[in-house]
């Protein structure tokens, strides 16, 4: 008999290749597969709900995978695995045994994505390598009327990653909230899904509104033309959360 189990992953993306597998270097999927080997005494594949880029981190990534035998102790099996994670930035914060046909990719109804900025002339230190320093102050009104534009079912070609693998542009944005407080400042996105690089690239459009760079018409034609050349430059990947998948 199987077991289909979901842990609730935070990470922090800095040192890894992504979430994926690859051949150039160390991924989250590939070193929590390996603390489930040495936890479990067998080969377990992960499924996560979507692949993260290269420096992006997360403080609720969600994957599933399957046994054959049911884990008996929580608290004990999440002490293991977390043992085995501690030479990485990597932590399994719950785990949960679900339905047999329970998919953290293909089962997730939202997925939450939160981008901060800290906007401030000095230096960083506490959210360096955790946030994108922008010194020049942002029009935060300005970036709120273009996000509006976003919302909705569009076709976001735009902000598409050449090397994007969807079928389909078209994606439906439920909910865009910017706020500041102090220097930070937190872009959250709402969908069910989105295509690669679509998050940052929709932050670069959005900062250069906030920097006065482009006007809300010019955001709103390089949105429209479905032209990824007109796109801005994506946002690093430093500023990017994965903070909570909901099913």
């Amino acid at each position: 008999m199987s077991y289909n189990y979901q842990i609730i992953i935070e990470y922090i993306g800095t040192n890894f290749v992504g979430w994926q597998i690859q051949k150039n270097g160390k991924s989250v999927q590939e070193v929590i597969q390996k603390a489930l080997y040495k936890t479990f005494k067998c080969k377990v594949k992960i499924t996560g709900s979507g692949r993260t880029d290269a420096g992006v981190h997360a403080l609720g990534q969600s994957a599933n995978f399957y046994l054959d035998k049911k884990i008996e102790n929580k608290s004990k099996t999440l002490s293991a695995i977390n043992y085995f994670l501690k030479k990485n930035l990597i932590s399994i914060i719950d785990l949960k045994l679900k339905k047999i046909n329970f998919n953290a990719r293909f089962s997730a109804k939202k997925r939450i994505y939160e981008y901060l900025i800290v906007n401030r002339e000095s230096k960083l230190s506490v959210d360096k390598g955790k946030a994108w320093q922008i010194k020049k102050k942002l029009n935060i009104a300005a970036m709120k009327l273009a996000s509006n534009l976003l919302v909705g079912t569009h076709d976001f070609s735009t902000f598409r990653a050449s090397s994007c693998g969807a079928k389909s542009p078209i994606r439906k944005i439920k909910r865009i909230n910017i706020s500041k407080r102090n220097s930070r400042i937190t872009i959250k996105f709402e969908s069910q899904s989105f295509l690669q690089q679509q998050v940052r690239s929709m932050v670069g459009c959005l900062k250069y509104v906030g920097d006065n760079k482009w006007s809300i018409r010019k955001f709103e034609e390089v949105f429209k033309s479905k032209e990824r050349k007109f796109c801005a430059t994506p946002a690093p990947p430093e500023g990017l959360y994965l903070k909570r998948v909901i099913y």
